[in-house]
């Protein structure tokens, strides 16, 4: 049986690739053993890759009043949501090795009310699906409610800002039918 494609859209070889973008994929491959297949798809269009890479890493990356398993709560909750089966199973590894929960992961991806969270982390995730599914009905008091349970005004911009972007990565991930590398499965349980 033949190996189902990556991606609908042409996907370069590394060895094709512009110099930054090889070299950022060759240390990820060096650190987790394989390439994530999100990079091959996204490096169709380099320029913008590297636009959602840095966006990416501002927010997922860089210091924050989240945690990064709390970053990555939002991202699997929000992609359950959506529907968006590679960014579930890529960033639920993620999330089960940052929280040290091999449960967690899934419980977002599936239902969210149901999963083991903290008051603040409820908090936290019901906003994120709030601006995931209706944003239009966001408010002054969701803000109110967040700050009650200890978020500041940036990590309430930091909640929405995740919450936006994998929006825009599902449906890229929608959009070239993005397929899970079979070693995020397995990742953290």
């Amino acid at each position: 049986m033949t190996e189902p494609a990556i991606s609908t859209f042409p996907v370069p070889d590394i060895a094709d690739m512009p110099d930054d973008l090889r070299e950022r994929i060759e240390l990820i491959q060096s650190k987790t053993g394989f390439v994530p297949n999100v990079f091959l798809a996204l490096a169709h269009r380099p320029d913008e890759m590297r636009a959602f890479m840095a966006y990416h890493d501002a927010l997922m990356e860089d210091p924050s009043g989240l945690t990064k398993a709390e970053r990555e709560m939002i991202v699997v909750a929000t992609s359950g949501a959506n529907n968006c089966l590679y960014c579930v199973v890529a960033h639920g590894a993620i999330l089960r090795i940052r929280a040290k929960d091999p449960l967690l992961a899934d419980q977002l991806a599936v239902d969210p009310s149901k999963a083991d969270l903290s008051d603040r982390q409820r908090a936290m995730i019901d906003f994120a699906l709030k601006m995931c599914s209706e944003p239009w009905s966001a408010s002054s008091s969701d803000h109110d409610e967040l700050r009650a349970h200890g978020f500041s005004d940036d990590d309430i911009w930091d909640i929405g800002a995740i919450t936006g972007l994998f929006a825009l990565s599902n449906r890229m991930a929608h959009l070239t039918s993005m397929r899970p590398n079979n070693e995020f499965f397995t990742m953290g349980r």
